[in-house]
């Protein structure tokens, strides 16, 4: 059973540790460090609305969001990590994967995407991609959210009756219904043989979005030690008055006034 918070508390701690997360993306910057955080996990699960909260106070141009595509026909001929490699940080960024490179491990080992000898290669290849990274100076945060077969029911039922939610249900959500287990037994050899000492697997129970987006914030918080960037107080100049004067309002296009006086 998933555990509750009211919204008011709910929404005072997100605040709170949003807060801390923009001390900690100006410590980042400052200090040039590189950071890659992924988040993986069974459809519905909630990694997309916890990568938004954490992206949502922040700078784009130090905190970006890495949601690839299916790889193009060009893309399949490439070392498999090839277009991952281009989305990695440079000196004072940070990369939030919305899926990663796991994908080989996850839906295109269960699907037959790739080939058997495809996917024990990954496996093989994968902790010393990671050790690579590390090794050069990148962090890498990895999270999986763990989400209940009951609690994933609900949520594709409430995103086929609700019109704003309809788009996030493909065709492949259809299919790992029937392949629960396939996905089970996936994850589970995937993290036997990528939860490494470097970079471990984080689980974070998700029955309860709000809740799973609070430990995982606050998680995060504690995997990037940082301190307050000092900022020199900003004095805003007054606006000289040179004689300009604005064109007639006439000629100018307006948005009709559909809310407001």
């Amino acid at each position: 059973m998933a555990g509750k918070i009211s919204k008011k508390l709910y929404e005072s701690e997100l605040k709170r540790l949003q807060f801390e997360l923009v001390k900690m993306h100006e410590w980042v910057r400052q200090e040039g460090l590189r950071a890659v955080v992924v988040f993986e996990g069974r459809d519905a699960a909630g990694k997309g609305g916890t990568i938004k909260r954490i992206a949502e106070p922040l700078n784009p141009r130090v905190v970006r969001i890495a949601a690839l595509p299916a790889p193009t026909e060009r893309e399949k001929t490439q070392w498999y990590f090839q277009r991952y490699v281009a989305h990695l940080p440079a000196a004072g960024e940070m990369v939030l994967f919305d899926r990663s490179w796991y994908n080989r491990a996850g839906v295109e080992k269960v699907m037959g995407f790739c080939t058997d000898e495809e996917y024990r290669e990954f496996l093989r290849s994968a902790p010393e991609f990671e050790r690579m990274l590390v090794r050069s100076g990148i962090k890498v945060i990895k999270y999986w959210f763990s989400v209940s077969d009951a609690e994933q029911e609900r949520r594709f039922r409430s995103r086929l009756s609700d019109p704003t939610k309809r788009w996030k249900f493909s065709p492949m959500d259809l299919e790992s219904r029937s392949r629960w287990a396939d996905y089970s037994r996936a994850k589970d050899a995937m993290f036997a043989a990528t939860d490494i000492k470097q970079a471990p697997w984080w689980v974070v129970e998700s029955d309860n979005k709000k809740i799973a987006r609070l430990n995982c914030i606050s998680h995060l918080l504690t995997q990037i030690p940082y301190q307050e960037v000092e900022h020199p107080e900003i004095v805003l100049p007054d606006i000289p008055s040179d004689g300009y004067v604005r064109p007639p309002i006439s000629d100018q296009t307006f948005v009709p006034p559909v809310y407001g006086d």
